[in-house]
């Protein structure tokens, strides 16, 4: 972590703080593990092209997702032209940092789940 970077503050439910539930919290939005892992693979990329490679995203989930990360210093927003107004999103040093979380999510899933059929379970 850089020295300009101070440490979130994240609610924690219960008496004494916990990283876990924190971490939890701020990672656990169903998109926002999607876009970081997005970001981490591609990197830098513009709106339309980070929404064409989020499967099943709407424009408005992922401008609040991308807001959302912004607010809590994971992800930058650059304008990198006027006219036409074109914005590059890219990971914070605190986003990029999160990336053998991501890894580990994606090699869990891809070892105990599968694609679910209709209302069955997806777990192997």
């Amino acid at each position: 972590m850089s020295d300009s970077e101070e440490p979130l503050a994240v609610w924690c439910a219960g008496k004494d703080w916990c990283p876990i539930t924190s971490t939890a919290t701020l990672v656990g939005k169903k998109w926002h593990p999607v876009v970081v892992h997005r970001l981490i693979q591609g990197g830098p990329m513009g709106f339309n092209e980070l929404k064409d490679d989020v499967d099943g995203i709407s424009s408005k989930v992922l401008s609040d997702s991308l807001e959302d990360l912004e607010e809590k210093g994971l992800v930058n927003r650059e304008i990198v032209s006027e006219k036409p107004v074109r914005v590059e999103y890219s990971l914070t040093e605190r986003g990029a940092s999160l990336e053998s979380l991501i890894e580990e999510m994606r090699a869990w899933g891809a070892e105990h789940l599968t694609a679910a059929e209709e209302k069955e379970g997806a777990f192997s």
